[in-house]
């Protein structure tokens, strides 16, 4: 698809785990794993947008792409934005998909979910979740839940994100998976809008764009993958990739 770019932003750093991008996994860094399955998931080109010369070595020395962005980018979409202008000036890419550096076990299936809802064309914003299923994440402020209305099987129009016991009553829950596949205009638009109430209050970025008006739809997944945010959850990705879980 030559209208898709796929971007992994990637810092070194963080304020929970410094240096994650290039913590090993399984012999190799991180990104290498995030890298790889993104390629692998044949949607597009994929590049790394980095702020560090020491991931964009390890990138390049493994065959991959990397550009070099400003290091005082607030999120991830203000980094892949920068990255998109930078390698495509003539505006030829439509789509610009997130994947984030920390989720070393997605699947390429699940990357190219993140396209499906965009084939309706009043959708802005693709992303993913994953019914809940561990009795834990139900209550914990850590996982993000997607509240929305089911518009198709296996797709919900997202109405809210939030980090509370959301929506209640009877039913399931949904864990949102932080990966985003933005149509350019939609992308364009939002990082030109500033941090909105609800964003702020809530620390949830996607809920700036549901305040201005764009519409967000989510692709149900079967799973959630390890987002690696703590020592701990690194000691997950790496007993899964390593074959002893």
């Amino acid at each position: 698809m030559a209208d898709v770019l796929v971007v992994i932003p990637a810092r070194m750093a963080s304020t929970r785990l410094p240096g994650k991008p290039l913590a090993d996994i399984a012999g190799e860094p991180m990104i290498l794993h995030v890298l790889r399955r993104a390629e692998a998931a044949a949607i597009g080109p994929v590049v790394v947008a980095t702020d560090s010369p020491e991931i964009e070595a390890v990138v390049h020395k493994s065959g991959g792409r990397a550009v070099m962005t400003r290091a005082d980018h607030a999120s991830g979409s203000d980094r892949i934005y920068e990255a998109l202008c930078k390698l495509d000036p003539d505006r030829r890419v439509a789509i610009v998909v997130n994947v984030q550096c920390d989720f070393p076990t997605l699947k390429p299936s699940e990357i190219a979910a993140a396209l499906t809802p965009l084939a309706d064309k009043d959708v802005d914003i693709g992303t993913l979740a994953a019914e809940i299923t561990r009795a834990e994440e139900r209550d914990d402020p850590g996982v993000v839940k997607a509240v929305g209305t089911p518009v198709a099987p296996s797709r919900l129009r997202a109405l809210y994100f939030t980090r509370a016991t959301a929506p209640s009553g009877d039913g399931p829950l949904y864990h949102h998976i932080g990966l985003y596949a933005f149509r350019r205009a939609a992308l364009e638009r939002f990082v030109a809008l500033p941090p909105s109430p609800l964003e702020q209050r809530e620390k949830l970025e996607q809920l700036r764009a549901l305040e201005a008006g764009m519409r967000i739809d989510v692709a149900i997944i079967d799973s959630v993958p390890i987002g690696v945010n703590t020592p701990e959850d690194l000691a997950r990705a790496r007993a899964v990739l390593s074959g002893r879980s």
